[in-house]
């Protein structure tokens, strides 16, 4: 690009520069260069006497012209400046052939999915897509390996009139969202998130009683498979729970309630780290359901938030508790200092079902602007999905390769008795 600067003439143009060099250097400053009294040239002093104009060559992107539609995409889109605004995305997804939801470099994730479909959407540029807090990105809570999700809310900065189903069109099956609200500008989906509910479905059959106390032994897996096949001399699959049954396992799922320490249902967390100390709001157990002929039960767990692993750990000894393997005692002792060893149940049956924003709603929701973050406008849509995608695939991958049939064959190896502290590789994260 060519610039023309315009001296005035007067009776001295060297020191009629000299006085407007503020001017100048704030000209010269735009182009990234710097100006001063002593960058003044013979040639540029004759041009000056002369009153002739001066041209300074810019080697800059020249700005646009009125047609522009030859110029690449990429430099159109740094050239014209996206208004943004903060956005609340509702989305449930399927998480067997996923690494967990953060994104992880090398690994094929729920974030990765959703941030490149926000970038071949054109939601987000390439620079956003390679640091994605540029764009204030956040999730309400963190997903392992192979757990799904109902209603995961995700934040994160957008265009204007941006449309769930052009972001639909990008991502896989799996992956689906079902509802995009504008939210309030310091809105963060984890920080503002007041609690979350998971739900654990299994086969009622995880439950049915053994005989009283057996005692931690060396099990051989093979013989004990056998033995659980039958229950009370019928096939597993005939299993149904009794009354009894459930109010025990509501009975167990009741001592969770309430703040402890859970430093025994996650890994590398000391009793008196304060991340051990856990608020649990609410516990629950549905009405039974039969899947082509097996009867299934989901547990639900309402908490602030959680660490890795607690709740599959949590899960785990309410079933040692009904199965008579451990006394009901283990569960209060598992929130005392000495570290126990305790089961984890498999992943297969853990959801994430919601997340809660109960002061967000009450602060922000009746302010005539915002929205409330209930999303119950997409229950008939996220109902179908979850019948579709995330209960099939539990129930026919637990009839197909008995993960808790397996699981639960070793279940009496565990002492669940103080153990000698090794070292443990993965690290607490919080939901």
């Amino acid at each position: 690009m060519i610039w023309e600067i315009l001296i005035p003439q007067s009776k001295n143009s060297m020191l009629c520069l000299r006085r407007n060099r503020r001017l100048l250097s704030n000209l010269f400053s735009s182009c990234k260069w710097h100006f001063n009294s002593h960058c003044v040239t013979p040639i540029m002093e004759e041009k000056i006497s002369h009153n002739e104009p001066m041209v300074i060559e810019n080697n800059k992107r020249p700005a646009p012209e009125e047609n522009n539609e030859n110029l690449p995409k990429k430099q159109m889109t740094e050239m014209i400046r996206v208004k943004r605004r903060n956005y609340a995305l509702l989305l449930a997804y399927l998480g067997k052939n996923y690494a967990g939801m953060q994104r992880n470099p090398g690994m094929k994730t729920i974030d990765e999915e959703l941030i490149n479909a926000l970038l071949k959407a054109d939601l987000i540029t390439n620079e956003a897509f390679d640091m994605i807090q540029t764009i204030q990105y956040q999730r309400a809570a963190r997903t392992d390996k192979g757990v799904s999700a109902v209603r995961q809310v995700v934040s994160v900065k957008l265009p204007e009139n941006v449309c769930k189903n052009v972001l639909n069109g990008f991502l896989p099956d799996d992956i689906k969202v079902f509802g995009i609200k504008r939210v309030t500008k310091g809105f963060n989906s984890k920080s503002h998130c007041s609690g979350r509910t998971y739900t654990y479905t299994l086969p009622t059959y995880s439950f049915a009683p053994e005989s009283s106390n057996i005692p931690p032994r060396d099990v051989d897996i093979d013989a004990r498979m056998k033995e659980l096949l039958t229950i009370d001399g019928k096939p597993l699959q005939e299993y149904r729970i009794s009354a009894d049954i459930i109010a025990r396992i509501v009975s167990s799922l009741k001592i969770y309630e309430g703040t402890h320490n859970f430093h025994n249902f996650t890994s590398k967390v000391k009793p008196l780290d304060p991340r051990a100390q856990r608020y649990i709001i609410e516990t629950s157990c549905s009405e039974p359901f039969i899947s082509d002929s097996m009867e299934f039960i989901t547990l639900e767990i309402k908490g602030q938030s959680f660490m890795l692993h607690q709740i599959r750990k949590m899960v785990a000894l309410v079933i040692s508790v009904v199965r008579n393997i451990i006394r009901e005692e283990i569960i209060s002792e598992a929130f005392t200092p000495p570290k126990l060893d305790l089961p984890m149940a498999p992943s297969l049956g853990l959801v994430l079902q919601r997340v809660h924003y109960d002061g967000y709603n009450k602060r922000y929701g009746s302010d005539g602007i915002h929205e409330t973050l209930d999303w119950t406008e997409c229950d008939e849509e996220i109902t179908k999905f979850t019948k579709d995608y995330i209960l099939k695939h539990i129930t026919e991958t637990e009839k197909r390769e008995n993960a808790i049939l397996s699981w639960l064959a070793t279940l009496p190896s565990h002492k669940f008795s103080v153990r000698e502290e090794r070292e443990e590789r993965e690290e607490p994260t919080d939901d």
